[in-house]
Formats: structure tokens, C-alpha cells, sequence
């Protein structure tokens, strides 16, 4: 299965995502955790601004996916945090994995603001970094989404949130094996 986190930088994907998989870990040890920005750095796609652009986004974006792919076709889960602008890749998703569950980190920009951990949205509204997704390069709300969870809050329940988005995914960590 292939639990798909999706929403802008700071909506908290890789924190939910995070607990997630360590919840899923502890009953299924075959649990893989993907994060986008992670994987930039393992596939040395991380320097320069090029890969920031809406061309190397999609490249990035199917780099992951095939990876995806290749863990789900060996039966490993795999939770994957990614910004996701592609809703053709999205739709995709959906027959190209054996089970696809996706959850939409839903925060309004000015949360984002607020939050902006990675000082990303500061440092593109001073125009320090191009191509930032959500001010530079629109972002589509997804449509088609498995489970919204409304990300504005800056103090959520992860553990309880991850438990409530597993259960939704099919993956009741309460019942029996």
C-alpha cells in the first residue's frame, strides 16, 4: 500500500507522515517512510535552482513515484510526503499502485506564513528563491483526495491524527493481525 501525503511546504506532511509510518512500522515491519525533500538529496537533485523549476518538479515527482512502485510491487508500505502539483500523476497513482490511500494536508497560506519553519515563504516573497510552489508555481487543491485534515492548528494530536488516518487508510492498528 502506498499511503500518499500531499499539501504545501509546512502543512505537515512529513510530521504526520513521520508518525504514521512508526505506527505502521510497530505492526507491519515492512513500513518505508519517503520524504521529498529527503529524496532530492539522495537522488542529487537538490543543487541549483533547476530542479525547483515545474519541469524539475515533474521529473523529481516520477523519480519518486517509480520508487513507489518498486516498494509496493515487493510489498512494502510505503508513506510518502510530497508536495504532489501533478493532479495527471495523482490520478496515475491511483491504478499504478496495488492499494493507494491519499490524505491532503489542507492549511491556508497565511498558516503557512505564519509557521514557515524552513523559512521558505519568507525568503520567496524577497525574491531570495524562485520557484517557490504556492507562490510562484500555483498549487491546485487536489479534488479527489482520500482524507482532508485541515493542518492550520500549530499544536494537532499526530499520534491520534496518524491513528485516525490509518484506520481511514484500512490499516486498523487496533484489530487483530
Amino acid at each position: 500500500m502506498v499511503i500518499w501525503l500531499i499539501g504545501l511546504s509546512g502543512s505537515g506532511k512529513t510530521t504526520l507522515g513521520s508518525e504514521m509510518a512508526r505506527q505502521l512500522r510497530a505492526r507491519h515491519p515492512n513500513t518505508v517512510l519517503l520524504d521529498g525533500d529527503t529524496l532530492r538529496q539522495v537522488f542529487a537533485f537538490d543543487q541549483g535552482t533547476d530542479p525547483y523549476t515545474v519541469e524539475g518538479r515533474r521529473i523529481n515527482a516520477e523519480r519518486i513515484t517509480a520508487l513507489c512502485e518498486m516498494l509496493d510491487r515487493q510489498g512494502i508500505h510505503v508513506v510518502c510526503c510530497i508536495l504532489s502539483i501533478f493532479a495527471d500523476m495523482r490520478q496515475d497513482n491511483r491504478t499504478r499502485f496495488s492499494r493507494y490511500f491519499e490524505i491532503f494536508m489542507d492549511a491556508p497560506m497565511e498558516a503557512l506564513r505564519r509557521r514557515d519553519v524552513k523559512g521558505l515563504y519568507a525568503a520567496a516573497d524577497t525574491g531570495r528563491i524562485p520557484d517557490v510552489v504556492g507562490v510562484h508555481i500555483p498549487f491546485e487543491r487536489p479534488l479527489e483526495s482520500d482524507l482532508v485534515i485541515d493542518s492550520s492548528s500549530d499544536a494537532p494530536d499526530i499520534p491520534a491524527l496518524a491513528a485516525q488516518a490509518l484506520k481511514q487508510a484500512g490499516l486498523d492498528m487496533d484489530a487483530p493481525a
